[in-house]
C-alpha cells in the first residue's frame, strides 16, 4: 500500500490529489515502523511529515492556484533509464550489506538456540510515555511557546491566503430595520 501510494503521488495530474497521497504515503510508512514497535518515529512521522509538511504543501497549492492541464504523457521513454537506475541502485545497496553486514556469527555454537525473554528484562514504560513525562514536566513553557508560534503560523497563513473584494454589497441593518411597509 505504501508504495502504491507513493507511486500515485508521482502520477496523479491534480496536484491536491498528490498532496492527499503523499498524506497517504506518510501515514502508511507511520504505521509500518509503529508495527517494527518504533513508535517515537513513528508519531514524529505523522506530526512532522502529515502535520507539518504535507499541510504547508496544500498552502502552496492553494496559493499558487495551479491550473490542471490534461496533458498525454510519454512515460514509455523513460521506462528503460529508469530500469537501469533502479538496477545500479540495487547493485549497490546488495553490495553494501554483503560486505558491512555478517552473517550470525552464533550460527554453530549453543547460544544461537538462547531465548530471552524481553519482557521480563525491560521496563514497563514505553517511550511515549517517558517523553510526555519529560516533555510535560521539564520543558512545559518552551513546549508551550512552540505551540504558540505554531497557532501564529496558521493564523498568518490564513490572513496571507485571504481575498477582500471592494464591490461586496452590504447591510445596512438600521435601513432595513426602519423600513416601512405602506
Amino acid at each position: 500500500m505504501c508504495i502504491l501510494s507513493s507511486l500515485l503521488v508521482i502520477t496523479v495530474n491534480n496536484p491536491i490529489y498528490s498532496v492527499l497521497f503523499l498524506v497517504l504515503t506518510f501515514m502508511n510508512s507511520a504505521g509500518l515502523l509503529f508495527l517494527l514497535e518504533v513508535e517515537f518515529i513513528s508519531l514524529m512521522f505523522i506530526i512532522v511529515y502529515v502535520g507539518a509538511i504535507a499541510i504547508l504543501f496544500v498552502f502552496v497549492v492553494m496559493m499558487l492556484d495551479v491550473k490542471i492541464t490534461n496533458f498525454k504523457k510519454n512515460i514509455w521513454k523513460y521506462i528503460p533509464v529508469g530500469f537501469v537506475l533502479s538496477f545500479i541502485f540495487l547493485i549497490e545497496i546488495v553490495l553494501n550489506i554483503l560486505e558491512n553486514f555478517q552473517l550470525n556469527p552464533y550460527d554453530k555454537s549453543v547460544i544461537s538456540n538462547y531465548y530471552l525473554n524481553c519482557y521480563k528484562t525491560l521496563d514497563s514504560i514505553t517511550d511515549i510515555e517517558l517523553l510526555g513525562q519529560i516533555l510535560y514536566t521539564n520543558y512545559i513553557l518552551e513546549f508551550l511557546i512552540a505551540g504558540l508560534i505554531l497557532l501564529l503560523a496558521v493564523i498568518c497563513s490564513v490572513c496571507l491566503t485571504n481575498v477582500v473584494s471592494t464591490n461586496v454589497k452590504k447591510q445596512i441593518i438600521s435601513k432595513q430595520i426602519t423600513r416601512r411597509y405602506v
